[in-house]
């Protein structure tokens, strides 16, 4: 086994962190300079919703974890350096919503997601 490679993406810690009851499991898998874009029917394509850095993503997570709601992760593929993975949620009145993530690494912490969502309305 060769040092050359760098630290792999652990899939099953997103997994915990997704389906997990707080933002702390999956807060540890971005990188401290990371920034999300996601992009929904409040947030256009043109003007997505962006978080830059571990604190800013930190407080929009936190916010999604305080929900009364439950999150599965569908499907995750890492290759190399980027991850894809769909993900369901469900709020206690039966609304659901459902994002696809795409992420880009360094050193095994995510650097740049994009997700795409959207809910019941």
């Amino acid at each position: 086994m060769g040092t050359a490679a760098g630290p792999a993406f652990d899939a099953e810690a997103l997994r915990r962190g997704i389906e997990g009851q707080s933002a702390a499991t999956l807060l540890s898998l971005y990188a401290d300079d990371a920034e999300i874009r996601v992009v929904d029917h409040n947030s256009q394509p043109s003007h997505p919703m962006v978080m830059h850095g571990r604190d800013k993503i930190g407080e929009m997570l936190n916010d999604v974890y305080s929900r009364d709601m439950t999150h599965k992760m569908e499907q995750c593929i890492v290759q190399g350096d980027h991850v894809a993975f769909t993900e369901s949620c469900e709020y206690p009145d039966g609304v659901k919503v459902y994002a696809s993530s795409m992420m880009s690494l360094r050193d095994g912490k995510i650097v740049d997601h994009t997700m795409l969502q959207a809910w019941d309305e």
